[in-house]
């Protein structure tokens, strides 16, 4: 079994079944889940339809918490 982010995430949605099909079809990553989309879960044999709500719902949260942190940056620069 894998062990890594995807299949951390995929358990807090009470997934991990998944978690070696997603890896397998290239999803080994969260920022390569985000783009996850309907022929994407077909591919990776998510057929139950409330397991599909769930992670097109995770993967929203995802995209979300991408555009609320866009707004931050640090700099390494001294304070003057």
């Amino acid at each position: 079994m894998c062990t890594n982010v995807v299949y951390e995430w995929l358990k807090t949605l009470q997934l991990p079944q998944y978690a070696e099909s997603f890896v397998d079809n290239g999803y080994d990553d969260l920022e390569v889940c985000k783009q996850i989309g309907d022929p994407d879960l077909d591919a990776i044999g998510v057929a139950v339809p409330q397991h599909r709500r769930r992670i097109h719902e995770a993967v929203r949260r995802l995209k979300e918490a991408d555009e609320r942190a866009a707004g931050l940056y640090f700099t390494l620069e001294p304070p003057p």
